[in-house]
């Protein structure tokens, strides 16, 4: 009722198994990344049952340094720790969801298709299929804007201690960590297209000197 007071598109249509599917493994990826946040997570959980717009169900990025920094741990460096460990392990979950969105989007595809084919299809039938087709693409857009917020998030981290308990040895694997985060990130970005349920990632820069990109050419041999 609240969407539709806000003329939101609602739909009233069951949902499939991986409509289902995708949104349990969305919502590892849209509350806050920080557990202890359980006001950042009702915020998420309200904008989530559409009681709120979505924008509202933001919580500022510095949450996850604040709750960070109240844990107490025997060394400092383990903060660093806690923050690769978090961005790793978002990184994982990234391409199951996208698998999962690949094959609601086909589903959608095939929804669109069948409701353009039918001679007589009713004023709800063809507002529900049209409305469930939106509220999918907007869910996987949400999760992709998620995640770029926890980037920031576990960023926001690294440059508070940084400066308050340095750390040499672990800045570098923390923001590796960060690295291969945003680089599973951009595939949600573009709709979770043409992904590659086996692809690392991160993949490795090849190097111009051994794998003869551009205009190189073997040494003529005298």
């Amino acid at each position: 009722m609240a969407a539709r007071l806000r003329e939101e598109p609602v739909s009233e249509f069951l949902l499939t198994d991986d409509e289902k599917l995708l949104r349990n493994l969305g919502w590892g990826l849209i509350r806050p990344p920080a557990t202890q946040d359980w006001i950042g997570g009702t915020k998420v959980e309200l904008a989530r049952t559409r009681l709120l717009p979505e924008k509202q169900g933001l919580v500022p990025v510095t949450h996850y340094t604040v709750f960070l920094g109240s844990e107490r741990f025997r060394s400092s460096e383990v903060r660093f720790d806690r923050i690769a460990a978090d961005a790793r392990g978002d990184a994982t979950l990234v391409p199951p969801f996208c698998e999962v969105a690949t094959r609601v989007a086909k589903a959608d595809l095939d929804r669109l298709r069948a409701l353009s084919s039918r001679d007589l299809v009713t004023v709800d039938t063809y507002a529900g299929a049209n409305a469930r087709v939106w509220e999918n693409r907007a869910y996987t857009g949400w999760v992709a804007q998620a995640l770029r917020f926890r980037i920031q998030a576990y960023q926001t981290a690294v440059d508070h201690f940084e400066i308050e308990t340095p750390s040499g040895s672990r800045i570098w694997e923390v923001n590796r960590a960060i690295k291969e985060l945003e680089t599973v990130v951009r595939l949600t970005e573009k709709g979770c297209e043409h992904t590659d349920r086996y692809q690392t990632a991160i993949d490795a820069e090849r190097s111009r000197i051994y794998s003869r990109w551009g205009l190189e050419r073997p040494a003529p041999q005298k």
